[in-house]
């Protein structure tokens, strides 16, 4: 009796199964009737997230992120530059995002992913428009030398939101940055002081004392919501992305001010109603994620 049951509950769940692959989007469209979604999330709730700093021990700032299972690496190398003409007392950043065939079966190797340079832009443009850093923090001599950040950010696991957890793992990492300690040497340039090689040796007087952090304001955060027919689907995983292909992402910054809004097509109008319930629920997940980032700067610091 007992073994009968076994086998007709595998049966059902191959049935189940064979039906998902068969008709991912009717498939789908059921469990949108109970206002619920195949992994038991209700349709405005995100995946657990979590955030870890100093993931990368090398660099200058890093972070670990996960959303569900999409997991994102960021980490920031800092470098000395001779500023623009344009703007001698600023520094810049230059953002990279990679999507490496690891992170999923639909990347192919010996090829880059379309998606990756469209999310670098992406990010930069966030970062710069939405004020958290000031550039001018980045000088070091002004029209001389400054701060060039490179932030690369690794996909490690692409399951849906990619934009998002990228976003998170950026500003994560530049909460962890810690700017070296620079001096000027005997020509008169500026150069990263090493732990082999400090000041005091050279007898050159460092332009900063310390390892400092900077000043970040307004940070970004972001969700990603699905567009379907009269349903919103906040934190989409990949297979939802693939079958429900209106997608519109939404970000605020910590004051709850719109920094920006991307719809890349689709074939579900974004209707002002509907704009204003994405806008809401990306201000709940803003609260959240600050918690979160905030939960993970209180850990560091007490390590």
């Amino acid at each position: 009796m007992v073994s009968a049951n076994v086998s007709g509950d595998l049966s059902s769940e191959m049935e189940v199964d064979a039906f998902r692959r068969l008709f991912p989007l009717r498939y789908h469209e059921r469990f949108l009737l109970d206002s619920i979604r195949p992994d038991a999330r209700p349709l405005g709730r995100a995946r657990d997230t979590s955030v870890a700093l100093g993931a990368v021990a090398s660099a200058d700032g890093s972070a670990l992120v996960k959303i569900g299972c999409t997991t994102t690496l960021a980490a920031i190398k800092m470098e000395v530059m001779t500023p623009s003409k344009e703007s001698p007392d600023e520094g810049s950043i230059v953002v990279e995002f990679y999507i490496p065939p690891i992170c999923s079966p639909h990347v192919r190797p010996g090829r880059a992913a379309e998606e990756a340079p469209v999310v670098s832009k992406q990010l930069f443009d966030t970062i710069l428009s939405s004020g958290m850093i000031n550039l001018k923090e980045l000088c070091l001599v002004s029209g001389k030398a400054a701060w060039m950040a490179y932030l690369d950010i690794y996909c490690l696991d692409a399951d849906g939101s990619l934009f998002d957890a990228a976003l998170l793992s950026a500003v994560a990492a530049f909460s962890h940055l810690q700017i070296p300690v620079v001096s000027l040497n005997e020509d008169g340039r500026v150069v990263v002081v090493s732990e082999e090689n400090e000041e005091r040796k050279s007898g050159r007087e460092p332009v900063n004392k310390g390892k400092r952090k900077l000043t970040l304001s307004s940070l970004p955060f972001s969700l990603t919501c699905i567009l379907h027919k009269n349903y919103i689907l906040a934190d989409p995983t990949a297979e939802e992305e693939s079958i429900m292909e209106t997608l519109l992402t939404v970000v605020l910054d910590s004051s709850g001010q719109l920094v920006s809004l991307n719809k890349p097509g689709g074939l579900v109008l974004a209707y002002a109603s509907v704009v204003q319930d994405c806008v809401a629920l990306t201000r709940q997940r803003m609260k959240e994620l600050q918690s979160i980032l905030n939960e993970a700067i209180s850990d560091m610091e007490v390590d």
